[in-house]
């Protein structure tokens, strides 16, 4: 029986679990948000929230308090410098974990793991107004339309009905000086001189 005994092992070794869980820490304070099973996310939300209440003190002792969980100069850094700052007047509850359905492959429960006041910012991306969309896509056509012109002439350019009546006419010639040397040894394999004949 696990009386007292909290933490998922999620099917690793302590190791294994600890690396695991620093990269998606790390992951998760590059990105702003990840992907991961449920579980992981979970068990990842208590070193993530640990590690955002270091950064709200910013002194040296806890730099290096996230800098041994982390292993991330630039993770380290952003915590200090972004993050901590828009958590400041927040007691807690830093990351959302949203459900996202189950992975077609062995139905494990799928989430999205994100900060809860930095997505938006860095992760979305800026969408194009459909007017300048549609004026992106009427300049490609042009450039396209222009440019099948050019190939055509420059297919137009490289065959000339001169030099293919010049290449038909070489080839038969070819071909019947190799039959009037079967024609001769023919005469020879019937064993039939030819100075005999004449």
């Amino acid at each position: 029986m696990r009386h007292e005994k909290r933490g998922r092992k999620l099917g690793r070794t302590p190791s294994h679990r600890k690396a695991m869980l620093q990269n998606m820490a790390a992951s998760l304070i590059l990105h702003k948000q990840i992907k991961t099973t449920e579980a992981k996310a979970k068990e990842a939300r208590h070193l993530v929230e640990r590690l955002i209440t270091y950064a709200k003190k910013d002194t040296t002792h806890y730099r290096r308090l996230a800098f041994a969980q982390l292993r991330n100069k630039e993770a380290v850094k952003i915590l200090f410098e972004e993050i901590a700052p828009v958590y400041m007047n927040r007691n807690g509850g830093y990351t959302r974990i949203l459900k996202l359905g189950q992975r077609p492959n062995d139905a494990a429960k799928v989430v999205l793991f994100q900060l809860v006041d930095m997505v938006g910012s860095d992760t979305e991306k800026k969408k194009k107004s459909p007017k300048k969309a549609i004026a992106a896509k009427k300049e490609k056509s042009k450039e396209n339309s222009q440019e099948i012109p050019k190939a055509k002439k420059n297919r137009t350019e490289k065959i000339e009905p001169e030099k293919a009546e010049t290449e038909v006419k070489k080839t038969p010639a070819k071909e019947k000086a190799p039959v009037e040397d079967n024609a001769e040894s023919d005469n020879t394999s019937s064993g039939e001189n030819p100075k005999s004949k004449a």
